[in-house]
């Protein structure tokens, strides 16, 4: 990592981190998730762990009016089904026209031409604050081949590297200006991608694919994320950071719980961990490389 890119982002980080934390656990924002149903209990959770509150509305006649009163809407096309699409149809078309932020994950597109036409027609209507997959998933978003059968998995050959960052960057910021969004691909390395600003964030541990649904509680988080940058004058790209490192360190600091007891031990205690992380432990433990 360039010295002075981690001087620059640790004065970001810095600065940004108690002002978006702070606000979640002071005003306990209420997150409109409308997620699948293998992760719905641990996205509920996550965010009440973080000091949020979730409320997980799908029913197309409420949708609208849940997402009224919320602070952000979070999205995610895992296990689809005609009533959910419709009702995040509409919950889009409501946050749109109220200037309530959005997330929407791309799960499964890389393997589903149904969920893939629906999310393109879905954000160039209603453009998301962040647009969030696996490596996979952003690329088949971009027209880009990736590895056949991998499910909602990422394919291995198309993970984001050192060597070939930039060369992603320069396609998803080319998708971010035309979105007006930032783009987040989630992996052993994540990509944060604005119009006018980008950066890789190495936090996190291989424990955190031996258990489901910990893209999703990324997705819920940056939802929470987006709500305290709204109201603390912080930009998207900070809050999609921020939910990469909330849960890339909270794996971080339990991994040794991973390694002596397994999975089943590990996914107890992350909420217990993203519960007690301060900024202080953000900051000094985000691993940053900004371009």
């Amino acid at each position: 990592m360039d010295g002075s890119n981690k001087d620059r982002n640790v004065s970001r980080l810095t600065e940004a981190i108690p002002l978006l934390l702070g606000y979640i656990r002071q005003q306990a924002p209420l997150i409109h998730c409308i997620t699948n149903p293998i992760s719905i209990n641990d996205c509920a959770n996550i965010l009440l762990a973080i000091g949020a509150r979730p409320i997980m509305a799908e029913h197309p006649k409420e949708v609208a009016e849940i997402t009224a009163i919320a602070k952000a809407l979070a999205l995610n096309l895992g296990n689809i089904t005609d009533a959910r699409m419709e009702s995040m149809r509409i919950a889009s078309q409501a946050a749109h026209r109220l200037h309530i932020p959005a997330v929407i994950d791309l799960v499964g597109i890389a393997c589903s031409s149904l969920r893939l036409d629906y999310a393109r027609k879905l954000i160039s209507q209603y453009p998301p604050a962040i647009i969030k997959g696996n490596i996979s998933e952003l690329r088949t978003l971009l027209g880009l081949p990736v590895t056949p059968g991998m499910g909602v998995e990422a394919g291995a050959r198309e993970m984001a590297t050192a060597e070939n960052a930039p060369e992603y960057i320069r396609l998803f910021k080319e998708k971010a200006r035309e979105y007006h969004t930032t783009l987040l691909a989630t992996g052993p390395m994540d990509l944060v991608v604005s119009e006018h600003a980008a950066c890789t964030i190495q936090n996190g541990t291989e424990a955190l694919a031996s258990i489901t649904g910990t893209g999703c509680m990324t997705n819920v988080l940056a939802g929470a994320c987006l709500a305290a940058a709204s109201h603390t004058n912080r930009t998207d790209l900070e809050a999609a950071m921020l939910s990469c490192l909330l849960l890339g360190i909270a794996a971080e600091k339990i991994h040794h719980i991973y390694t002596e007891k397994g999975p089943g031990s590990f996914h107890l205690h992350l909420m217990d961990s993203i519960h007690s992380l301060t900024p202080e432990d953000l900051t000094a433990a985000a691993k940053i490389t900004q371009y």
